[in-house]
């Protein structure tokens, strides 16, 4: 499966969140975020890891009782049903790996014919 970037299809799935999906295997999908500053990703939990790098802007994440501000080229990862949520203190760009294949965001994929 191969993805060529471009502007459309993404998805708001919270007051200032879109979400893409780019592209899945039978084992991982792979999803860009785009977060507008002042928006928020509320304490949530999934039972896929997830690993994401930040490519743009400044966001806080919170997981354990700790915040942790997260700039350009950082990454993270949290372990499935791991409790975490984030602030959007700028605009901001992630990319976001999740394994097992979140099944969930099969709909935020595009339909490319």
């Amino acid at each position: 499966m191969f993805y060529h970037h471009d502007h459309q299809d993404y998805q708001e799935i919270l007051p200032g969140i879109k979400v893409k999906t780019l592209v899945y295997g039978d084992k991982t999908l792979l999803s860009e975020f785009l977060m507008s500053k002042g928006s928020q990703l509320p304490l949530h939990s999934h039972p896929e890891e997830q690993t994401g790098y930040l490519v743009s802007g400044c966001i806080r994440l919170h997981s354990n009782g700790v915040a942790q501000e997260m700039h350009p080229g950082d990454s993270w990862c949290f372990e499935g049903n791991l409790e975490h949520s984030a602030d959007i203190l700028e605009d901001s760009v992630a990319i976001e790996v999740f394994a097992p294949l979140r099944q969930s965001y099969l709909a935020y994929y595009p339909n490319k014919e």
